[in-house]
């Protein structure tokens, strides 16, 4: 396994691939403004589909990662 795939298998196993907004928040443990500040900032890469943002679980992780 590379760095990237074991921490795959093993953080954030009860989300799915891709997750919203609010399991950002839940994930990260920070409220609303910071998230968005995260992905407007593309600190965490994201997609914006229509008015929602989809977060892949991988760059969540990649972020977690890179700031430990």
């Amino acid at each position: 396994m590379n760095n990237v795939e074991e921490p795959y298998q093993t953080m954030f196993t009860s989300y799915p691939d891709l997750v919203n907004i609010i399991q950002l928040k839940e994930m990260l443990g920070i409220g609303q403004t910071l998230a968005y500040r995260l992905l407007k900032n593309k600190t965490i890469k994201a997609v914006k589909v229509g008015r929602e943002y989809k977060i892949p679980k991988i760059n969540i992780i990649n972020y977690l990662m890179k700031s430990a």
